[in-house]
């Protein structure tokens, strides 16, 4: 070891790279180390001597790869819902009702304007409560079935009345 110790710090969380692991951007930081410190990363991420890497290469300078190739993302679909839109009222306090309107979602009609453009129609109070659900103070059910079919355009046979929604 000679004096004085030349120390190499990450350009990204500026921490010597041996700390750089415990640091919040490992995953940045490691992008870095392999550009800049090439040594400094088959020491630390890759446990790798250069000997090792120098045979891990080809002939053509690409890099072998060392896991077995690249793995095919899961790509989930959409499980298919079935469309509906359930219109009904719950009670709220003694003689108040509010309308709930569930499953404009699977119709693909964004829930923010749909509760404002009720607000807006029936001159009340219309929220987003839930993942798939507008909350509209009153009991406008009638009201707001024929607004989703008129206005929205929304299947008739997609919108069905539940009636009362006990929570």
């Amino acid at each position: 070891m000679t004096y004085p110790l030349k120390v190499e710090y990450c350009g990204v969380c500026s921490l010597p790279p041996e700390y750089c692991q415990n640091g919040p951007l490992f995953e940045k930081c490691k992008e870095w180390m392999e550009e800049h410190l090439p040594d400094e990363y088959a020491r630390l991420i890759l446990n790798k001597t250069q000997e090792e890497l120098d045979a891990m290469t080809l002939s053509n300078g690409k890099k072998k790869q060392t896991r077995g190739g690249k793995a095919m993302k899961n790509l989930t679909k959409k499980q298919e819902v079935p469309k509906q839109v359930s219109v009904g009222r719950s009670m709220r306090a003694r003689k108040k009702y509010v309308t709930l309107i569930r499953g404009l979602k699977t119709c693909d009609m964004n829930l923010k304007k749909c509760s404002k453009s009720f607000g807006q129609k029936f001159a009340c109070g219309s929220s987003v409560t839930g993942d798939d659900e507008i909350t509209v103070q009153g009991d406008v059910v009638d009201d707001i079935m024929d607004f989703i079919v008129d206005e929205l355009g929304i299947d008739a046979d997609l919108v069905v009345d539940v009636g009362d929604i006990k929570d």
